[in-house]
């Protein structure tokens, strides 16, 4: 521990141990341990889900009632990244951390950290809990936890049919925001208009982080989410648009602007699909680093785990080495090597996954040789409407072969047909083994394979490719 944790509010008394919460404890860690032994998952939520069942208030007994620090991460995309990142990062300050780092982010999964932490006696370690959450969980979660920071990254269209509209999943979070202590770090992405708008009322402790580039390194297109003034709605005028809807903005109509900056990115490079190098300034020191993940939004993923030091009072003082050493997380860009060839994993969810994810892929001329995979489960999302927002136009010409696969693929085809990949060039295979199989086949010896594809299709080629040796388990990951 730092000196600065021990200045922390000590831990409250250590829950008593009840029939009830002892038989939740011995239940959740039971259902782990079968379910990775008969190869079911991780045990990353079905035993938070048998501990909650027996004992509702497991969570909040294990957690907010001996005043363990919690961080918890929001927003539609990033989560996991800059979770990573934030639990390295203190690591790196030899702080302990616990992470949901499968990305099971529902209260189920949190609630199965906690329970896989906890000893029999209901004690937990001491160190910190990092928890991504899902924005429409945030609510729930919240009361359980009484988080020390909260970070909300961004806000984007994702799974409409789940969440409805922007603005109602925005107010959602602002009530979230107006409950915690003022003790409470509350951590927002201040290029992001909607989410720099929430709360500015509130008092107590706020750390902003963005860009302050003097460039734009995105455009606006019709991807953008929030390109209005979440006060008067009138059209936000831009001085330089960074990533989607995120930016340097102002409204003409009523003065609303994007406000001063505590960690802000300087200076920015993307090489290639493996390394992104950035400068990054905040209140107390400024920062040269090295990750090894590329893309503009690995930057603000890793200008908002600077921020959670920053909101703990954590000098980041190994900050550059523990940046280094931070691989990507499943999926995101993930290289595999299959054999001979080698694979490049992208997970990819709404029109701004997906596009960042096409501009980081272009900086090498990929993808070439292509597999895509999207399926309309209920954990995906049953609207694919925005697919027609995916700049997939960019990337048509540099297509040699594409594999089109899951619940969706005549509609994946139909649309990149109309961005201009030529239908000769297609193959449809629904299975998605079978879609592997077919799409290496076509791959040479030493090249690449680019495979784009939402969270269950993503798990079920991963899951494939852990049968073949290729990968390890997405929990040890």
């Amino acid at each position: 521990m730092t000196s600065r944790i021990a200045r922390w509010p000590p831990p409250g008394p250590r829950p008593d141990l009840t029939p009830r919460l002892f038989v939740a404890l011995v239940a959740g860690k039971a259902t782990r341990t079968a379910t990775r032994w008969l190869g079911r998952g991780g045990g990353t939520s079905l035993p938070g889900m048998v501990a909650r069942r027996v004992d509702p208030l497991v969570l909040d007994t294990l957690v907010r009632r001996t005043g363990m620090p919690v961080v918890l991460i929001a927003g539609s995309n990033g989560k996991t990244t800059t979770a990573h990142f934030a639990a390295a990062l203190l690591r790196g300050e030899g702080i302990d951390v616990g992470n949901n780092a499968a990305g099971a982010n529902l209260v189920q999964g949190v609630t199965s950290l906690a329970v896989r932490l906890s000893d029999l006696r209901g004690h937990l370690p001491a160190g910190v809990l990092v928890a991504e959450v899902d924005e429409g969980a945030l609510h729930q979660v919240v009361p359980e936890l009484a988080p020390r920071a909260v970070v909300v990254l961004d806000l984007f269209r994702d799974q409409l049919d789940r969440y409805g509209e922007l603005y109602a999943v925005a107010d959602a979070i602002e009530s979230v925001a107006r409950s915690l202590p003022p003790e409470a770090a509350w951590i927002v992405n201040a290029d992001d208009p909607l989410v720099s708008s929430l709360t500015p009322e509130r008092e107590g402790r706020r750390v902003t982080f963005g860009f302050e580039l003097d460039r734009s390194t995105d455009r606006l297109t019709r991807a953008a989410d929030t390109i209005r003034c979440p006060r008067c709605r009138s059209d936000l005028f831009y001085d330089y648009v960074y990533l989607s809807h995120m930016g340097a903005y102002r409204c003409p109509g009523c003065g609303f602007a994007r406000p001063p900056i505590d960690v802000a990115v300087t200076a920015l490079e993307v090489a290639g699909v493996g390394e992104t190098r950035l400068t990054v300034r905040l209140p107390s020191t400024e920062l040269e680093l090295r990750i090894p993940q590329s893309g503009v939004h690995i930057a603000y993923d890793a200008a908002a785990a600077l921020a959670v030091l920053v909101g703990l009072e954590i000098e980041p003082v190994h900050a550059r080495v523990s940046f280094a050493a931070v691989g990507p997380a499943f999926g995101r860009l993930e290289l595999v090597q299959a054999g001979d060839r080698r694979i490049i994993l992208g997970f990819v969810k709404n029109p701004t996954s997906y596009n960042t994810t096409l501009r980081a892929l272009a900086s090498e001329g990929e993808p070439r040789q292509l597999l895509i995979a999207a399926s309309n489960t209920l954990v995906d999302g049953e609207d694919f409407a925005w697919l027609w927002d995916v700049d997939f136009e960019s990337s048509a010409p540099r297509v040699e072969r594409v594999t089109v696969s899951g619940t969706r693929a005549d509609e994946l085809a139909n649309r990149l047909k109309y961005a201009g990949v030529d239908p000769s060039l297609m193959t449809l295979i629904d299975e998605r083994t079978a879609a592997l199989d077919a799409a290496l086949a076509r791959v040479e010896p030493g090249g690449r394979l680019t495979i784009l594809a939402g969270y269950t299709p993503m798990n079920e080629l991963r899951e494939e490719m852990r049968r073949r040796g290729w990968v390890g388990r997405l929990w040890e990951t």
